[in-house]
C-alpha cells in the first residue's frame, strides 16, 4: 500500500500529538513529535540559565545549538518514541507548565527552527510518517499528501491542558494555564519565522465539540481517501 506523509498543524493543546500517535499506530507509520523537540531545546536553555521570566540570552543559545543532541527512542511500553536530550530521557520533564511558558519564545528563534526543521525533514524523507507541530504543512513538508489544521477555543484547550497538568501537580491553577495558552497563540501566530498559519490545502478541524474517537474516525477517513 502506498505510504504518504501526514502533516498535522494547529494551536497548542488541540490534541495534535494524541491524534498523531493514534494515527501512526493504526497505520503502522512513524510518529514524530516536533513539539517535543522544541520543548527539549527549551529545557536545555532553562538548565543553562539562558531563559527566565526576566531574561532570554538568545545569542548564547544560538552559540550552543551544536553542543547538544536530540533523538527519539521507541518506548515499547508506551507504543511510541520518547525524546532524549544528550542521552537523557526527558519526555516527562518537558511536559511541565514551566517549560510550556517559554517554548514559544524558543521556537521563534530562526536558528533553532532551521536546525530542527533540517532534522525533521531527514526523519520523514521516506514517507510513512505522521508529524505534528506548527509549520509541518507549510515549511517542513509543504508537499505532504494530507495536511490537517487543528483548532479549538482557548477556553476548551486550557481546560484540557489543566486536567492533564493537574494529574501531575495539584497546585496548577486554571487561570495560569489559560493565560499560557493565549500567550502562546499570540507568539506562535505573530513570529516572523514560520508563523502558525493554515496551509491553503489543509483540512481545518475544529475539535471543540468532538470526542477523540469522532475526531480520529473523521481524519482516518481522510487518510484512506488520500492513500
Amino acid at each position: 500500500m502506498k505510504k504518504i506523509t501526514i502533516a498535522i498543524d494547529g494551536f497548542s493543546s488541540t490534541g495534535k500529538s494524541t491524534l498523531a500517535k493514534a494515527l501512526a499506530k493504526s497505520l503502522g507509520y512513524i510518529y514524530i513529535d516536533t513539539g517535543a523537540m522544541y520543548r527539549a531545546v527549551t529545557l536545555f536553555a532553562m538548565r543553562k540559565g539562558l531563559i527566565s521570566a526576566k531574561n532570554f540570552d538568545q545569542a548564547r543559545l544560538v552559540e550552543l545549538l551544536d553542543t547538544f543532541d536530540l533523538h527519539f527512542e521507541y518506548n515499547v511500553a508506551k507504543g511510541y518514541a520518547d525524546i532524549y536530550l544528550n542521552q537523557e530521557n526527558v519526555e516527562e520533564l518537558i511536559r511541565t507548565l514551566e517549560v510550556s511558558q517559554f517554548v514559544s519564545q524558543i521556537a521563534a528563534v530562526s536558528e533553532v527552527r532551521k536546525k530542527l526543521v533540517e532534522q525533521q525533514q531527514i526523519l520523514g524523507k521516506s514517507k510513512g510518517v505522521v508529524m505534528d507541530g506548527r509549520d509541518i504543512g507549510t515549511v517542513v513538508f509543504p508537499d505532504a499528501e494530507l495536511k490537517i489544521f487543528m483548532t479549538a477555543s482557548p477556553e476548551i484547550r486550557a481546560q484540557r491542558r489543566f486536567k492533564e497538568l493537574q494529574a501531575k501537580d495539584s497546585k496548577v491553577v486554571y487561570e495560569d494555564v489559560l493565560h499560557n495558552v493565549i500567550e502562546r497563540d499570540q507568539i506562535d501566530t505573530s513570529r516572523q519565522d514560520s508563523p502558525l498559519v493554515k496551509a491553503d490545502d489543509a483540512v481545518e478541524v475544529d475539535n471543540s465539540n468532538l470526542s477523540r474517537e469522532e475526531q480520529f474516525d473523521l481524519i482516518l477517513q481522510l487518510v484512506k481517501e488520500r492513500i
